[in-house]
């Protein structure tokens, strides 16, 4: 593996701003290798990045692969070390020095989940709080605050950590896919960390549909409680979500979801062990 760090950015759809991403990207000190996931846009996308920023590699995929397109991203990537970006966020000036060099030092560190600020006026993320106050117990020797979260366009992996946990191989769509991998990643034995002093910026897009992610946020969670959390637990929150689709269209199409995985589920279904379903708990609990 080459040092220094490569960006993975998955996108459709949105050639303006991914150039725009592109080019903070670009411009950072640290020189990250730009590898841009294409899901299949009819915009362009592909052929205006590759024209703008010729030191990038471009996959252009034939269809959406979804979150997928991280991996297969990732993949190509000679580097050990890993951010990702959506096409709508960027990275600090000198966030991915700092991430490279906790993973350089700590090599049970297989995530750092970033300080993420929203919009113009750079407010924290919400998940970033959540983060922050995280009730987890701190493990001795490793910087950071112990998580079982991220947001995916503000983090960084250890490459081989997240190819070997699968990356986001299942999911239903962006929103909420970080569950499962975050499950199997501290699962495998990594570290997940949260550092407050690696920052991420995120400008939401205004092409992206709130429903879409309604549906796609409940139907990975549901497909993360079948494939990993205990029976009855995923039983609980799948009568959970019936209740609520009882007047929501969104928690119905997560249900229908649901169901034409069921066969993915029934090959894949692993519960965790008694001692990360106990820390899984705790957060819910929180």
């Amino acid at each position: 593996m080459d040092r220094g760090v490569s960006v993975v950015i998955a996108t459709r759809n949105r050639r303006e701003e991914l150039l725009r991403s592109l080019g903070r990207l670009a411009a950072l000190p640290e020189r990250p290798r730009l590898v841009v996931a294409d899901n299949g846009s009819t915009d362009g996308t592909p052929d205006a990045a590759l024209r703008a920023f010729p030191q990038a590699t471009v996959l252009a995929l034939d269809r959406d692969h979804g979150p997928a397109a991280r991996m297969l991203g990732a993949e190509l990537c000679r580097t050990e070390a890993v951010a990702f970006c959506d096409d709508d966020s960027w990275w600090a000036p000198g966030a991915l020095t700092r991430a490279v060099q906790v993973l350089d030092e700590h090599p049970s560190v297989g995530l750092i989940a970033a300080h993420v600020l929203v919009g113009h006026d750079q407010r924290p993320d919400p998940v970033s709080l959540t983060m922050a106050a995280s009730p987890l117990p701190r493990v001795p020797g490793i910087p950071g605050v112990p998580v079982l979260g991220f947001v995916a366009c503000g983090a960084v992996v250890r490459r081989s950590a997240f190819l070997d946990a699968q990356g986001f191989a299942i999911s239903s769509g962006f929103g909420g896919e970080e569950e499962l991998l975050v499950v199997d990643m501290a699962r495998n034995g990594w570290q997940l960390v949260y550092l407050a002093d690696v920052i991420a910026h995120h400008h939401p897009s205004c092409i992206r549909d709130p429903e879409v992610r309604s549906w796609t946020v409940l139907s990975n969670s549901l497909l993360t409680a079948w494939l990993r959390r205990p029976r009855l637990r995923a039983i609980r929150l799948t009568l959970d979500v019936g209740r609520q689709a009882l007047h929501d269209g969104a928690a119905r199409r997560a249900l229908a979801v649901l169901a034409r995985n069921a066969g993915t589920i029934a090959r894949h279904r692993s519960p965790v062990e008694v001692d990360l379903e106990r820390r899984l708990s705790a957060l819910e609990r929180r």
